[in-house]
């Protein structure tokens, strides 16, 4: 999909919007996409991807949240892009045009025409209001939990309306952004849509996939897709890596032309093998410890502040991270992206900060007492020994939590670092079986949608159960009401206000613990594609796993 100039900043989707989103989609040459008139090109070359990860499932539910970054932007489309580092603008993808009504409350799509499955059947707004329906009909799909807010979605003619509970313009983002939308003449026969692996999807996308193993993921080139002269690149190969070396050596002997991975020393391993190889790291959410708050000792608030204060964050950033990303904050607020929404003044009353000496004494005004191993315990002997899960693959994350570990035994809490395959990992952290997690969420345009997906408890679940958000378990009513608060505002002063209060409850309930910024890992190579995501022309997020976003850049590329 070629970039257009017709897109508009959506005001950082928290204040009011109304009309159509762009001038140019509003058009009849913008509504219809004839097949007869596509003009096509041949696809060539192969782009392969090096991005250390977990061995794939070769399942590609779009609602899943292990799979849907394989699927989501090149198999299966959204309605919309959101461009998280450019103001929150709109490209129309499935939808030509959007407006907002009802005081906010309904959300109306047009829905484009001309466009097919790619198994040749006709996609049509038909699809969109099933995808919608399928979420509401099997909770554990609705992996944003849309239909907390949405009160119906009806289809009439090309258009889909979206009826909210209360004003609810955020959740743009999640319903045109955030959702693949399926055909429904093949979802509908499916018996389980929970268990639904979709092997061989059926997307509108540019892609379809080709050969699929445990070691390599082939996409190959759509050649009736609907949008002209593309794609351009006839082949997309994912392989799957464990850990970030092999990757790495991949990716710097010029068999991969993009990565998503921490390299150690950058700028030898990778910038030095090739004057065409680049690199761009924008930081968009948090590394975060997770901590379960449904264990009996961590449940205490103490405890999550002790915690809070061990950890030097600067010292994992540098030692972790190399200094490629930054120190977190315990207000949650990433920065320099965000930094207009810090609330500093509140960050530098509560002075948090590495600060050991302040992390021994909370423990001890609680009660805790050290045993003769110079662990902290609780009144009936329990040991403050704790276990965080981690993902084995990510080399720099294992060395940011061995920082950590000392950190924590030298103000008497032990922590055993469980370096877990991904897809263990992940089953863990979503099921909540853990005491604490390293690990991030996806954020969005703005903070809000970190926060929302850290302390809104309608994404939760009991423990045993997958929770899309919220891995925490996080419950607080008071918390709930200022995330429904948020959506229902059309006033910048007012939304600064509640995420002002978010910023509070990070610091004073310390249900999250930010470590480092997470950066959007992108290494890219010039020398045979052009058309990459920049500092300059940031039109997606450039991380390989960011959906739809890497579908949508695939779409920007073109041989040289």
């Amino acid at each position: 999909m070629r970039k257009r100039n017709a897109v508009m900043s959506l005001l950082t989707l928290g204040a009011a919007v109304a009309g159509v989103a762009t001038t140019a989609s509003t058009s009849g040459a913008a509504r219809s996409a004839a097949p007869a008139a596509v003009h096509r090109v041949t696809p060539k070359g192969t782009l392969t991807i090096s991005n250390a990860e977990f061995l794939w499932t070769c399942g590609f539910s779009p609602f899943n949240p292990s799979s849907a970054f394989l699927a989501v932007g090149p198999v299966y489309e959204t309605l919309d892009l959101v461009d998280t580092l450019n103001n929150a603008k709109v490209t129309p993808v499935l939808a030509t045009s959007y407006a907002w009504s009802n005081g906010n409350k309904t959300l109306t799509f047009t829905i484009r025409k001309g466009v097919k499955w790619s198994d040749g059947t006709p996609f049509s707004a038909a699809d969109v209001a099933y995808t919608f329906s399928l979420l509401k009909k099997n909770p554990g799909l609705d992996m944003n939990s849309v239909w907390s807010v949405l009160s119906s979605v009806a289809q009439k003619g090309d258009q889909v309306a979206f009826n909210f509970k209360t004003a609810a313009v955020p959740y743009f983002f999640y319903i045109a952004d955030q959702v693949g939308i399926v055909p429904e003449h093949i979802w509908s026969k499916v018996a389980n849509p929970l268990r639904y692996k979709d092997a061989n999807p059926v997307g509108t996308g540019a892609y379809t996939i080709g050969n699929c193993t445990s070691q390599n993921v082939s996409y190959q080139a759509n050649h009736h897709y609907w949008q002209p002269n593309e794609p351009t690149i006839a082949k997309v190969e994912y392989p799957a890596f464990t850990s970030n070396p092999p990757a790495n050596t991949l990716l710097s002997s010029g068999g991969a032309q993009w990565g998503g991975q921490f390299i150690p020393n950058l700028k030898t391993e990778y910038l030095s093998k090739s004057s065409s190889n680049h690199y761009w790291f924008p930081p968009v959410v948090n590394v975060s410890v997770f901590v379960n708050e449904t264990d009996p000792i961590l449940k205490n608030v103490a405890v999550r502040k002790a915690l809070a204060y061990a950890i030097d964050r600067s010292r994992v950033a540098q030692i972790g991270e190399y200094g490629y990303e930054h120190p977190g904050n315990q207000a949650g607020i990433v920065t320099p992206t965000f930094s207009s929404w810090l609330d500093s003044a509140a960050l530098k009353a509560s002075g948090y900060s590495y600060n050991p000496s302040k992390a021994i004494s909370i423990l001890e005004k609680a009660g805790f007492k050290k045993g003769s191993n110079g662990i902290f315990q609780t009144a009936q002997g329990k040991p403050l020994s704790f276990s965080i899960i981690n993902q084995s693959a990510y080399t720099d994350w294992v060395a940011a939590l061995q920082v950590v570990s000392q950190e924590l035994q030298a103000v008497g809490i032990k922590l055993t670092v469980d370096n877990l395959a991904g897809t263990d990992y992940s089953a863990k952290l979503y099921d909540g079986n853990y005491q604490l997690a390293y690990g991030y969420e996806a954020g969005g345009p703005s903070p809000y949608y970190e926060f929302r997906q850290w302390l809104y408890s309608p994404g939760s679940a009991p423990v045993g159960k997958a929770a899309p958000t919220d891995w925490e378990r996080y419950s607080n009513p008071k918390t709930d009401a200022l995330i429904n608060s948020y959506a229902t505002s059309a006033s910048t002063a007012q939304q600064q206000s509640i995420l002002n209060k978010l910023q509070q409850v990070m610091l004073t309930d310390v249900p999250v613990i930010p470590v480092t910024e997470q950066a959007d890992w992108d290494e890219y190579s010039t020398a045979q594609y052009t058309g990459w995501p920049t500092p300059s022309n940031p039109y997606a997020q450039p991380f390989p796993q960011v959906y739809p976003d890497w579908g949508y850049i695939l779409l920007h590329l073109h041989a040289k």
